[in-house]
């Protein structure tokens, strides 16, 4: 029962916590280098332990956050004072708490967020994410959420069945949700550093964010520069972060007559030591002038995540 000391032993490890707050792994380890929200014991091997309370109050931070609220709000709250913000949430919202129990799944997820797109609801759509953020690892979020939800937005805005307005709408806050979520994964000091961007000419950055987010996600120190960046701002920032991976994104146009002059000024202005990763949709129109660099071409986010675990030299802790 809550309170004895049968409640407060530790001896939950993060998989079962996962399972029975619907919070992922990510998300918790995250939230607990982040924020300070709980201190999980070690097991003899160093993997984490949880008490019955431990789990009961990521239950009432899962459902507080999940009703809008952001963490960096919750943090410092006594037990009973959360409890009391969700009280008060789920009158508000005329809701119960059964609501929140099985997570929808990530097409419910993102047919939610394109009919609050619909609506001018940025609201709405912030909340999609946000709880797709908490209850889903980075793969799924990222993979299964945010991509679905960018390339049906932009297939609707191709087709005009959404206006710009929607789509500015979708990409401000898919944009802010992104940076949301890299600043939750505080890496370690010494982790390795990654800088993404994408070159002079090419004006989409999502690629960019992407491999940003799926970098902090696996351990690494990111500098997010975001798009249109000419090869000697790149280099100058690689040099000053001190990076030992630079990842570009390619998208369109795929017939810029100037970005292989351009990769190769920036192949030519960086560090030797230093791998560039360039990846997107348009990079394989470019895949000669990429190999006259020495670039290694990675097709989608799940060829770069073993990229990023190889380069760092080390796996991620998975306690």
């Amino acid at each position: 029962m809550p309170g004895s000391s049968t409640a407060k032993e530790k001896r939950h490890p993060i998989q079962v916590v996962a399972r029975r707050t619907g919070l992922s792994a990510d998300v918790l380890r995250a939230w607990e280098k982040r924020y300070g929200i709980l201190q999980p014991a070690r097991s003899d091997g160093g993997r984490r332990l949880y008490s019955d309370d431990d789990i009961e109050y990521l239950r009432l931070l899962r459902r507080a956050t999940g009703a809008g609220r952001s963490v960096g709000q919750l943090v410092g709250l006594t037990h009973e004072a959360l409890e009391a913000v969700v009280r008060e949430d789920d009158a508000a919202a005329a809701a119960g708490p059964s609501e929140l129990v099985s997570p929808p799944t990530v097409d419910a997820v993102v047919d939610r967020a394109m009919e609050a797109v619909a609506a001018l609801d940025a609201r709405q759509v912030e909340m999609a994410l946000r709880r797709a953020m908490i209850e889903h690892d980075a793969t799924r979020f990222l993979d299964a959420v945010v991509v679905p939800l960018l390339t049906r937005v932009g297939n609707e805005w191709s087709r005009s069945r959404v206006t710009p307005a929607h789509e500015h709408l979708a990409s401000r806050v898919i944009r802010e949700a992104l940076n949301e979520y890299m600043a939750t994964f505080v890496p370690r000091p010494e982790a390795p550093r990654f800088l993404s961007a994408t070159p002079q000419g090419q004006r989409h950055e999502f690629g960019a964010m992407l491999a940003a987010a799926t970098a902090a996600a696996a351990g690494w120190r990111v500098t997010y520069l975001g798009a249109d960046l000419p090869a000697g701002a790149i280099a100058e920032a690689t040099r000053q972060a001190r990076v030992t991976v630079v990842g570009l994104s390619i998208l369109h146009p795929t017939d810029d007559p100037q970005l292989p002059a351009e990769l190769k000024a920036l192949r030519a202005a960086l560090p030797q030591d230093v791998v560039l990763l360039v990846g997107g949709a348009g990079a394989a129109a470019y895949a000669r002038a990429l190999r006259d660099i020495r670039a290694v071409l990675v097709s989608d986010m799940a060829s770069l995540r073993p990229a990023l675990v190889s380069l760092a030299g080390e796996p991620r802790d998975a306690a």
